[in-house]
């Protein structure tokens, strides 16, 4: 990819992104080859659909960052191929050795290639919800991984993060000091960003979305996610963000697509409240604003049951 295609999707051109394209990278189990977003920041971006035995289940964002003396990896990813792959391409970039692994957080297409890297001796860091969720979610997960990625899934097995932190934990390595945060309640349980506040950098997680509709979860609160928005990921201003999914881009463009979604799906499931409406008539309320995302047919309506749910005794 060019460095004016790079330029184009920072400014969040919208285009590049579409779960019918079944794989950009034939010649690996990788979706796509990571690209260097920014100097030194490398991400291999995942399909925006659902996670098929086409896309290996590489349907999130791989990230690493080379730092002068050490290379931080961004999600295990969702198998113990999938790691390998990434390593490979690490090894093609770099002779400096993999030091550290960072899950962005608890669901299986994050964690699952954790055995991969522990197999390498790699540290592998979550928060403790995430690693918490993990270790409850992780046998169901290993599971849907077998039936969807058959021999793809070969060599996975369940390996739990060694390193968890609560808050925050300022990282330096080689030329590079990162903070790995927890902003607050968001997408799933113990999502983690990491932000290289040098470089304006942050690899934002499932707290930002773009080319793809928000899942919004049994038990998501999305009144916190909206204020951990505003109130913790405004502020920092990133230049460059890497979001979940999708490719990467600018604030202003997953501000769009997960804050601005979130607020107007509350303003409509709040008007169907207020005038007696049931839970039979959340699910069509009306989305068509975000129609032209990806996976919107699959979770449009599963959001609005979801937020009725939430906001009925609010």
């Amino acid at each position: 990819m060019t460095r004016a295609a790079i330029f184009a999707l920072l400014l969040g051109t919208p285009a590049f992104g579409s779960e019918d394209i079944p794989d950009q990278y034939p010649q690996s189990v990788l979706y796509s080859k990571p690209v260097e977003v920014i100097p030194h920041v490398f991400s291999a971006i995942g399909a925006t659909a659902p996670p098929t035995y086409e896309n290996a289940g590489h349907n999130n964002n791989l990230s690493f960052i080379v730092t002068g003396d050490g290379v931080i990896v961004v999600n295990s990813g969702a198998s113990f191929k999938l790691a390998q792959a990434l390593h490979d391409e690490i090894r093609a970039v770099t002779d400096q050795p993999v030091k550290l692994v960072i899950v962005e957080n608890g669901q299986g297409h994050a964690m699952l290639g954790n055995g991969y890297w522990a197999g390498q001796g790699v540290p592998i860091l979550a928060h403790v919800e995430a690693a918490a969720e993990f270790e409850d979610g992780s046998a169901q997960d290993l599971a849907s991984l077998h039936r969807y990625a058959r021999e793809n899934a070969e060599g996975t097995v369940i390996a739990l993060p060694t390193e968890t932190f609560a808050e925050a934990k300022t990282i330096t390595m080689g030329d590079v000091t990162l903070q790995v945060m927890h902003l607050g309640p968001a997408h799933s349980p113990g999502d983690t960003q990491v932000w290289i506040p040098a470089w304006g950098m942050m690899i934002a997680g499932d707290i930002a979305f773009h080319e793809r509709m928000p899942p919004i979860f049994e038990g998501t609160c999305t009144a916190c996610w909206i204020e951990t928005w505003d109130s913790a990921l405004m502020p920092l201003n990133p230049t460059y963000v890497i979001p979940g999914h999708g490719h990467p881009t600018n604030l202003a463009q997953v501000t769009r697509y997960t804050r601005d979604y979130l607020v107007d799906l509350r303003s409509k499931i709040g008007a169907h409240l207020e005038d007696g409406g049931d839970l039979a008539g959340a699910y069509y309320v009306d989305q068509s604003r975000w129609q032209h995302l990806d996976t919107f047919e699959e979770l449009a309506t599963k959001n609005a049951g979801v937020v009725f749910a939430e906001m009925e005794f609010e």
